[in-house]
């Protein structure tokens, strides 16, 4: 007889609260694209992509298929291809050297600084060669990377970037939202995402025409008109009721956005009212983090999420490896090479959970348990 495992008394992260608490206008928007028979490519998509265009404050916003795609799309649409090296962080999720593999260019990876957990500006400029072509940052977490830092190294070698955005949509520095910064950005509208469907779904934002038309051609085939294909493109094309069911949302990411960084607030106070030996995520001046996780750091990192999984509260590593020691990227020849910052990411950092509807009571006895002795 197979057991069934009772529920979490705290998720990581609670999209059946999120669901309940727009259902009518998600039922409704559903609907609509049910009842207009229209899936790919219709009227939701084109009037998602102006809308997050002026959310993100860029010119273009082309709806894909993920944030992978994305990711894959705006290197292409940018010019990265075989041989080109392509400077990026050492610590992310796969799809961020995947991408960069994808259209036959040379990740370079490069170390992260622990305040931010971003990639680390010093160390990039040190990385630039000849054969450089890109930068492909990460606002990972929801904090944006250090960026007159990365755009003056850009701006001194003629490099491209391509911002990967999949965890930050909303974040800002210095009013500026991510996305808005280097050549192209890349969105992930993964469910989990702060802006998520309700399945797969991503969008590449530009501020210039030339990149956004590329884009545009190359996630239907290379085809601007039917049966007529100008390039070697593929099918990465956002579907109706993601948009629908995206557009509902980005009404709300702002108050959302607004939760998550309220709560973030309440776990460092309660953190630091426990005087725990646990190293809370730091806000730089002029940046805005929109949390998509809070992840603390501690050389007990082990202990803290065995203690926290035995109390029913939802936590999760983020990530269990650099990028340089995957087995996938072996061919690199990285995978005995140490990033100091990064390493140590991989081994103390834990994500608690973070979403909207978190209560302060569920903050603190959250930051209770993983301060324990």
């Amino acid at each position: 007889m197979t057991s069934v495992r009772a529920p979490l008394t705290i998720p990581l992260l609670d999209l059946r609260a999120q669901y309940r608490s727009i259902k009518p206008e998600i039922d409704t928007a559903i609907q609509q694209v049910l009842d207009r028979g229209q899936f790919i490519l219709g009227p939701e998509v084109e009037v998602l992509e102006r809308e997050v265009a002026a959310y993100c404050g860029t010119r273009h916003a082309i709806g894909v298929a993920s944030g992978t795609d994305a990711l894959e799309l705006a290197l292409r649409a940018c010019g990265i291809g075989p041989g080109d090296e392509v400077i990026t962080t050492a610590y992310s999720f796969f799809a961020t050297a995947e991408a960069i593999v994808a259209v036959g260019a040379i990740p370079v990876f490069v170390d992260i600084e622990l305040a931010t957990y971003n990639i680390d500006p010093d160390q990039v400029a040190a990385a630039v060669t000849p054969k450089t072509k890109a930068l492909l940052p990460v606002h990972l977490y929801g904090h944006p990377y250090a960026v007159d830092a990365l755009q003056a190294i850009a701006h001194r070698h003629g490099l491209k970037v391509i911002e990967d955005c999949a965890q930050a949509i909303g974040a800002e520095y210095q009013g500026r939202r991510a996305g808005a910064f280097g050549d192209a950005g890349a969105l992930s509208f993964f469910p989990t995402k702060n802006l998520g469907g309700y399945g797969d779904g991503g969008m590449v934002v530009t501020n210039y025409q030339a990149t956004a038309d590329q884009v545009r051609l190359l996630r239907v085939h290379g085809s601007k008109e039917k049966y007529w294909h100008l390039m070697m493109g593929r099918n990465s094309r956002l579907d109706e009721l993601q948009a629908a069911i995206l557009r509902v949302k980005l009404r709300h990411l702002d108050a959302w956005n607004s939760a998550r960084r309220a709560n973030a607030e309440r776990y460092r106070a309660a953190f630091a009212k426990s005087g725990a030996l646990v190293e809370t995520p730091k806000e730089l001046p002029g940046y805005q983090h929109v949390y998509h996780q809070f992840c603390v750091r501690s050389t007990r990192r082990d202990e803290v999420k065995a203690r926290l999984t035995s109390a029913g509260i939802g936590c999760q590593v983020y990530y269990p490896s650099t990028l340089p020691a995957q087995p996938a990227l072996s061919a690199l020849g990285l995978q005995g090479k140490a990033f100091a910052h990064a390493d140590s990411a991989v081994k103390e950092l834990l994500a608690l959970p973070m979403f909207p509807e978190l209560s302060l009571e569920q903050i603190t006895r959250i930051a209770q348990l993983a301060a324990a002795s």
